[in-house]
């Protein structure tokens, strides 16, 4: 026998990628425990983000057929409609204004709350319970506080000898009520930065100590930079959440944006655009605008995160 021969006769025989009967009997079980997750996926959400693209190049209004008009819904949007920039102007302020103050006061009080106190249980309890009021219930408790006539806003006002305001009917004053009402419910971020106020190093403020740090600094020094990976987090969150800013405000002005159109944000035009007027090529393409955006400024965001984010264990 040949040096070739006997390495030939030596080869490990190539395996079988043939299944056997447990192992097809175990996928197709598998693939038949799955099939109703997949059939949700496919007809509620992969339908659908498809089909609203499709129909962001279209004149459709349910009804009739879709009808191919090319980039028209677009052009439109950008050029011809007011309100839609009406609506991005709305929006931009309340992102810009909202969730700084929003993430400001959720980690404040998740600082506070931070505190070896006793009975912290029960506070935390307190401030976490405004988070998960439905926002139509908190709408309308809203409403009332904010009455210009018989409101308890007001009513502390006039108490004080300070002139009422219409937070709902003045327009310089709507946009603004809706940020206060936003703060209300600060408490799933509150907990999120409570337990990463809890994971810092008890070592870092031991430390800090030894040098001479005081409250002020050490929260300065060592908190905020071990906590930066759960401000990221919240503020990516939060930006997202706000650009798709809708029930308090639907509910508040009863579909309308008013008064004045200063409560009508993006989302709030992108639904009276589909289910009042029926233009659900026109709001698709509104859709696929605010998905551009914010899936942009999400990039911005992430690439950013390099400067300011610190993961512990990373090399420095």
């Amino acid at each position: 026998m040949t040096v070739w021969q006997e390495l030939a006769a030596n080869r490990p025989q190539q395996r079988s990628w043939r299944l056997t009967r447990a192992v097809r009997r175990d996928l197709r079980n598998g693939l038949l425990f799955v099939s109703p997750w997949l059939v949700g996926l496919c007809v509620f959400t992969l339908y659908p983000i498809l089909a609203s693209f499709y129909y962001s190049f279209t004149v459709y209004d349910i009804v009739s057929a879709p009808q191919f008009a090319g980039l028209a819904n677009y052009q439109d949007l950008l050029t011809n409609d007011p309100l839609f920039w009406k609506a991005v102007r709305n929006t931009l302020y309340y992102v810009l204004i909202a969730v700084p103050l929003y993430l400001c006061t959720a980690l404040a009080v998740a600082l506070l709350l931070n505190m070896k106190l006793r009975g912290m249980a029960v506070y935390r309890t307190l401030f976490f319970l405004p988070s998960i009021v439905p926002d139509v219930a908190s709408a309308m408790l809203w409403a009332w506080i904010l009455n210009p006539q018989f409101g308890l806003l007001n009513a502390l006002l006039r108490l004080l000898g300070i002139p009422t305001v219409g937070w709902l009917s003045d327009p310089a004053w709507s946009k603004p009520a809706l940020i206060l009402i936003g703060l209300w419910a600060f408490g799933s971020s509150m907990v999120i930065f409570l337990a990463a106020l809890q994971d810092v190093p008890q070592a870092l403020y031991e430390a800090a100590e030894l040098d001479g740090a005081g409250v002020v600094r050490k929260t300065w020094s060592v908190t905020l930079p071990m906590i930066t990976p759960t401000i990221f987090f919240n503020l990516v969150l939060g930006m997202i959440g706000a650009f798709q800013y809708f029930t308090t405000a639907f509910v508040l002005s009863q579909g309308s944006g008013g008064p004045a159109s200063s409560t009508l944000f993006y989302s709030l035009l992108l639904y009276n655009n589909a289910f009042s007027y029926f233009k659900m090529g026109y709001s698709s393409a509104m859709a696929w605008l605010l998905f551009a955006f914010v899936f942009l400024l999400t990039w911005l965001i992430f690439k950013s995160a390099n400067r300011w984010v610190y993961y512990e264990g990373e090399n420095a």
